[in-house]
């Protein structure tokens, strides 16, 4: 009973040190958005789900943003995510058709959600800014995240590529 009392309470001892820590944050992009998302990594068909939806809500609200906006730096912005977003959604499809997974053609319910909002917008230009802000957040989180923790191989280099086109266009939106 001892012996194994003194083991327990050995074994025990170097978790102790641990208990007291806590865990590190994770680093945050705009808005507090975080970079890479703790945990595991979502199936290939949330992933594939929900990086397609990002991809749309990107490419519609930014042609919404050349027919609204007025600031020609914003415009510039929004062409740019148009022809970026139809490239990271061409390799989302072509890699999802390997699996079987093709990617919806239209928003989930948060990204129809932000859209509307943006239509609706009264200050337009601001709530694009913001919405992007908030969206490529997002989407690093998830294509950081796929590729980090993915379980697909074909995947993987899709997310990874992706998650370093969303590094610049936050950085763009940094000068915005």
């Amino acid at each position: 009973m001892q012996r194994t009392a003194l083991w327990l309470l050995t074994a025990a001892l170097p978790l102790a040190g641990c208990a007291g820590k806590a865990p590190a944050p994770s680093p945050a992009g705009p808005e507090g958005v975080p970079i890479l998302a703790p945990g595991p990594a979502v199936s290939p068909a949330t992933y594939i789900a929900t990086a397609a939806s990002i991809d749309l809500f990107v490419i519609k609200s930014s042609e919404l943003a050349l027919t609204r906006s007025s600031d020609p730096r914003l415009r510039q912005f929004a062409s740019a995510m148009i022809a970026a977003h139809r490239g990271t959604a061409a390799q989302l499809s072509f890699a999802g058709r390997r699996l079987d997974l093709l990617p919806g053609a239209a928003l989930l319910p948060q990204h129809q959600a932000m859209l509307d909002e943006l239509s609706a917008s009264g200050d337009f230009d601001r709530a694009y800014v913001r919405l992007q802000r908030s969206v490529h957040g997002a989407a690093l989180s998830l294509h950081g995240g796929y590729a980090a923790r993915g379980t697909s191989p074909t995947l993987r280099p899709v997310a990874r590529n992706a998650a370093a086109i969303e590094r610049s266009h936050l950085d763009m939106l940094r000068g915005l």
